[in-house]
């Protein structure tokens, strides 16, 4: 199985959290600022160059206004959407 970066369905992730921030009337540097980090770190999740756990997904949730399981509803739809097939390990 590819690096979890490489599989479309982190592209559909990065492209939904981008998404997120705009709809937010967010910059990546005022998301940074909340977050705690960096400008280019933000730039860096974005750009899909590096990868995101579930409690910094939370947390980028939460300052765009919607919750951790509304992104992952989100995600999920646009996976069915793209008809992008699940793996699993052993199949």
């Amino acid at each position: 199985m590819p690096k979890t970066i490489h599989r479309p369905e982190y592209t559909l992730l990065v492209d939904l959290v981008r998404a997120m921030r705009l709809e937010a009337g967010l910059t990546q540097s005022e998301v940074a600022d909340r977050l705690g980090v960096t400008q280019s770190n933000v730039s860096d999740v974005e750009r899909g160059s590096r990868r995101l756990d579930v409690i910094e997904l939370r947390d980028l949730a939460r300052i765009c206004g919607t919750s951790l399981p509304d992104v992952v509803a989100e995600l999920e739809a646009r996976v069915r959407k793209k008809r992008i097939p699940h793996e699993t390990k052993g199949r």
